[in-house]
């Protein structure tokens, strides 16, 4: 599995773009996401608000590298209803990250793992795959989730993915 933040480290080049839009049909909302993390964005979210004069609305977040401004702004205009973007200056303190093989019944199941000043700190299981077990094996998803946290605590020797 690649992975770009192995080491604990600090990002203090970072861009939020914001977007409040009143007027756009909010099922477009995930395919624009999905189009943002395609072309690089490290976080998207979309936030409830109410705008002038009572009508709701939705602010869209994006947090990118400052390099990626221009990619991001050519998305928003063409696939939003916003006329105007606003940025604010960020600076993110991520923790180093490791992913781990756990074995489950229903296969190896990944976890990944935050630590801070080199110890865990934080830890979880990749969503997609315990929702693929759960649907495979018609099963509770949180009795997969559950079952994945309690392995990793209880090896800690999980085999870490290079």
């Amino acid at each position: 599995m690649a992975f770009e933040h192995r080491v604990e480290h600090v990002d203090e080049s970072m861009l939020i773009i914001q977007a409040n839009l009143d007027d756009m049909n909010p099922e477009h909302t995930s395919y624009i996401t999905d189009l943002l993390f395609e072309q690089g964005a490290n976080d998207v979210y979309w936030i409830p608000i109410i705008m002038k004069k009572g009508r709701p609305g939705v602010m869209l977040n994006v947090l990118i590298e400052e390099s990626a401004a221009e990619r991001m702004e050519g998305i928003i205009f063409r696939e939003t209803t916003t006329l105007g973007l606003r940025y604010v200056r960020a600076t993110c303190h991520r923790l180093g990250r490791e992913f781990y093989s756990v074995d489950t019944p229903w296969g190896p199941i990944h976890v990944k793992a935050g630590f801070h000043g080199g110890e865990l700190v934080q830890f979880a299981p990749e969503f997609k795959e315990c929702e693929q077990a759960a649907k495979s094996y018609g099963i509770p998803l949180k009795q997969v989730y559950d079952d994945v946290r309690s392995r990793f605590l209880q090896s800690r020797n999980g085999k870490r993915e290079q």
